[in-house]
């Protein structure tokens, strides 16, 4: 497989229409059906539904987009790290990022280390730890930030300074927004919005002890935007940290006895960086 048919299928997997995929990648018609055509002969799969006017991806041709994507984003990682000057601190740092006030000080060593290195940049991918380590394992990513509970027997890590408290995201018109803490018996009694990681709920299931088994569950989620449109629609009470944002009608109320979660700059033992990566690693560890 040539990186240039991968683009070639990446783009008529977006577009879901040959002539439109074609017109963007300014190749006629019948070559990108003849590249995509010979693409499958060469997997001995079919990658398209194909109809008369559009085109889907099948299975095989999900999964493929999966990895074209992945061998794409590895291979434009890897030309960023050989695209410096010698002597010079420069291409992209790629960082994995869960949803953490420890954001606030990774982000300000980006901009402190970016000063001295103006030829730096970061490419930040948002997830949950377990999507994290799996683009860290893969090399897409030089580190994560992971939020703890989380199983780093595969990584050197820096722990960051700031714990996160764990709360519940409520309406304000809720009874509970007027409560200065919440309870595991007051949240038996409304809908939740849990997170989606296993490792996660069992903390959470041994905060709430014998009160676990009577939770009503409306719904999972992984990152809190999305929670926080549910609970203003009234799903529920999202189960989440208090990272500090402001949302229009919602308020945050701590869990009482207090819960707290660390997170980790994590990266995979014996891994080779990119001189950008080297330096913006010893930069944060100095700084801690």
């Amino acid at each position: 497989m040539e990186l240039r048919v991968l683009k070639y299928f990446l783009m008529a997997a977006r577009e879901e229409n040959i002539t439109k995929a074609a017109a963007l990648l300014h190749i006629t018609q019948p070559t990108l059906s003849r590249q995509l055509m010979q693409l499958e002969e060469e997997l001995g799969v079919k990658l398209f539904h194909r109809s008369k006017h559009s085109i889907i991806l099948t299975e095989d041709g999900m999964l493929l987009k999966r990895r074209a994507q992945e061998i794409i984003d590895l291979t434009d990682k890897t030309e960023q790290e050989f695209s410096r000057k010698d002597g010079v601190i420069s291409g992209e740092i790629a960082i994995g990022c869960g949803e953490t006030q420890s954001m606030a000080f990774l982000s300000q060593q980006m901009v402190s280390f970016q000063r001295n290195h103006p030829l730096v940049q970061y490419n930040i991918y948002s997830a949950i730890a377990d999507d994290i380590k799996e683009r860290l394992e893969k090399g897409l990513l030089d580190m994560g930030l992971l939020m703890e509970p989380v199983d780093i027997g595969k990584y050197e890590f820096v722990r960051m300074p700031k714990k996160e408290h764990w709360g519940i995201l409520i309406r304000k018109d809720s009874p509970l927004a007027l409560k200065p803490f919440v309870t595991p018996e007051d949240l038996a009694k409304v809908p939740l919005l849990m997170v989606k990681r296993d490792i996660v709920k069992n903390e959470l299931a041994s905060w709430f002890g014998e009160y676990y088994d009577r939770l009503e569950i409306a719904a999972t989620y992984n990152l809190i935007l999305n929670a926080a449109i549910m609970v203003q629609n009234n799903v529920g009470a999202a189960l989440c940290f208090n990272l500090g944002t402001v949302y229009d009608n919602l308020c945050f109320v701590p869990l009482s006895p207090q819960l707290e979660t660390g997170s980790v700059l994590a990266w995979k033992k014996n891994q080779t960086f990119s001189p950008a990566a080297t330096e913006f690693l010893r930069f944060v560890r100095n700084a801690l």
